[in-house]
């Protein structure tokens, strides 16, 4: 069974109510539960904080998971220390962005994690996630 860690960063706990034509209105909490159902052969653990450190931290303290799912939010275009964290780590790491970063302001066209992560999805809502996990599936050759 795969340990997958899923880390969310700033103000993704308002999901469902955020901007919900950019993000939907379902909860991350409702999103997870059917990730766990559809995902019955993995371990997923969920962890969410608004602030920089407290990320640094969780991904620092996940070398224990077979890979990390990370929405590292608004931090993605301006956090050198969780672009560093990520690639300190040899725990593989798939970034993903609910919206599609290219259509949105231009603040948020740089990605700053990109380079560290093994790869990156965006644009699928919260599907990316799903995405994701059955990435890591395949790359660790467990469908």
């Amino acid at each position: 069974m795969k340990q997958i860690a899923i880390i969310n960063g700033p103000n993704l706990n308002l999901l469902g109510t955020r901007e919900p034509e950019v993000y939907g209105s379902q909860t991350f909490e409702e999103y997870f539960e059917v990730l766990q159902k559809r995902f019955p052969d993995c371990s997923l653990t969920y962890f969410q904080s608004n602030v920089e450190g407290e990320l640094v931290n969780l991904i620092q303290e996940c070398d224990s998971f077979d890979a990390i799912v990370l929405n590292a939010a608004a931090y993605s275009h301006t956090s050198i220390a969780i672009a560093d964290a990520v690639a300190a780590i040899s725990t593989p790491v798939i970034g993903v962005h609910i919206s599609n970063i290219y259509q949105r302001e231009k603040e948020r066209h740089t990605d700053l994690l990109a380079g560290a992560c093994k790869a990156c999805l965006f644009g699928f809502g919260l599907e990316g996630y799903s995405l994701a996990i059955d990435f890591i599936k395949s790359e660790l050759n467990e469908q």
